[in-house]
This record gives C-alpha cells, sequence and structure tokens, in this order.
C-alpha cells in the first residue's frame, strides 16, 4: 500500500503546483492581453515633442528590433507623431520617418513599456505609405520642381498635422463653446507652394462634446513656419 501511494502523492503534488503556479500565470497573461485592449483611450504623449529623448529612444528601439525580426536596414529620421495610451504599463503609439534605400518612408509602430519591470515590447511595425515628396522645408520655403497650383499631399505629413493643430486651436478660440474641439480626422489636403509661403487646404472632422462638426479650412505657413488660419467654413450635412 505504500509503494502504491507514492504515485499518487506524486500527482496530486502535480496538480497542486500545475493551480497554484501555472493557472495563476495565464490567468495573468489573459488580464494582460485585455487591458492591452481595453484600457484607456489613446491621446498625445506627456512628453513635451513628438522628439524629446523618451519618444526619440522608443522609436530608435522600434526601429532596432523591425530590424532585427525582419533582416532589415531601415535608417529612423525622425518622430512624426507621438501618441501614448495606459494599458499594463503605457502602450506607445508612434508614427515614424525612416530611410529605406535612401528613400524616405512613414511608419507606424506601437511600443509597450513597463518600467517597474524593465519591460519594452515592439508589438507593431507597419508601413503607412512614403514619406511625402512635399517635405516641410519645401512645404514653407520653395516650390521644388512641382509646379504651381494646388495638388494632394499626405495627410500624414507632418506639416499638414502640424496645420490642421493650428486651426483646431483657431476654431476653439473664435467659438463661445464650453467644450473644446478636438481632432478627428484629416479626410483629405491639398498644398500650393510659392516662393514665400505654402496655402494648404483641408477637409477636417472635429468632436465637440458628442458632437461631429465638419470645417473646410484654408491655413496659410510663412517662410519663418509660422501659420495663419485664413478662412474656414462650416460644413452642414
Amino acid at each position: 500500500m505504500h509503494i502504491q501511494s507514492a504515485p499518487r502523492r506524486e500527482i496530486l503534488l502535480l496538480l497542486f503546483l500545475l493551480f497554484v503556479v501555472v493557472v495563476p500565470g495565464i490567468v495573468w497573461q489573459v488580464v494582460c492581453s485585455l487591458q492591452m485592449a481595453t484600457l484607456g483611450g489613446i491621446h498625445d504623449s506627456h512628453s513635451s515633442s513628438a522628439n524629446s529623448s523618451e519618444v526619440d529612444g522608443l522609436a530608435r528601439f522600434a526601429v532596432e528590433e523591425h530590424n532585427k525580426k525582419e533582416n532589415a536596414v531601415l535608417e529612423f529620421a525622425r518622430v512624426v507623431k507621438a501618441r501614448e495610451q495606459v494599458v499594463a504599463g503605457t502602450l506607445h503609439h508612434l508614427t515614424l520617418e525612416v530611410i529605406d534605400a535612401g528613400k524616405k518612408k512613414l511608419y507606424e509602430a506601437k511600443v509597450w513599456v513597463k518600467p517597474w519591470m524593465n519591460f519594452k515590447e515592439l508589438q507593431e511595425f507597419n508601413h503607412v505609405e512614403d514619406a511625402p515628396k512635399i517635405t516641410p522645408s519645401d512645404l514653407g520655403v520653395k516650390k521644388d520642381d512641382h509646379g504651381p497650383g494646388l495638388r494632394s499631399v499626405p495627410v500624414h505629413d507632418p506639416v499638414v498635422q502640424d496645420a490642421a493643430s493650428h486651426a483646431v486651436k483657431t476654431i476653439q478660440q473664435r467659438s463661445n463653446s464650453l467644450f473644446p474641439y478636438v481632432l478627428h480626422e484629416i479626410s483629405d489636403a491639398n498644398a500650393e507652394v510659392s516662393d514665400e509661403s505654402a496655402k494648404i487646404n483641408m477637409h477636417l472632422k472635429l468632436k465637440r462634446g458628442d458632437k461631429e462638426e465638419k470645417f473646410k479650412v484654408e491655413v496659410h505657413k510663412d517662410s519663418q513656419g509660422t501659420f495663419k488660419l485664413n478662412k474656414m467654413e462650416l460644413i452642414h450635412s
């Protein structure tokens, strides 16, 4: 009886360890995954600027990890946009400009950070589009070789993003609303570049409380980098 009971005790011990050690670990992983998906909304990074040392370091980490996983040779250029989300730690949503074989491209990366565990992991790294041929300096300083007249530019262009942010701030200042306007989407953007300035026309979708409003705006950017909202029109659906 004593000999037969030994395997039984071992089985019971294994089952005990399974429920005490393994199962809680699995549950914790599930909880973390759910938190990653549901906890906290995405908002602008708390860092003072998109190219702060912290955000810059996360962006470089994302590019390096992608290069390791994909055996790629992307070269980090700069951070175009930085947002973050509170999860079990912080999930950083980054829009990056990288150089691939001499060509500028835009990527979106997600980096999960848990500082108290010294944990950092690249969650996603996806190509968005080629970086615009009309660069930020071109938009404000010269015509380049694109000819006169408006031409379509990507809504991810950093100058377009800055122009949209300026338009939203100006619209807020001119309104009497107690609720702040929040940029929801840049539907499309067109730019015309002259020797001394750039004219950027955009269709914007803004949120004000539970209400969505659409605006057609014209923003000018001078050679000093100063934005001015010249025209705005509320589009009635």
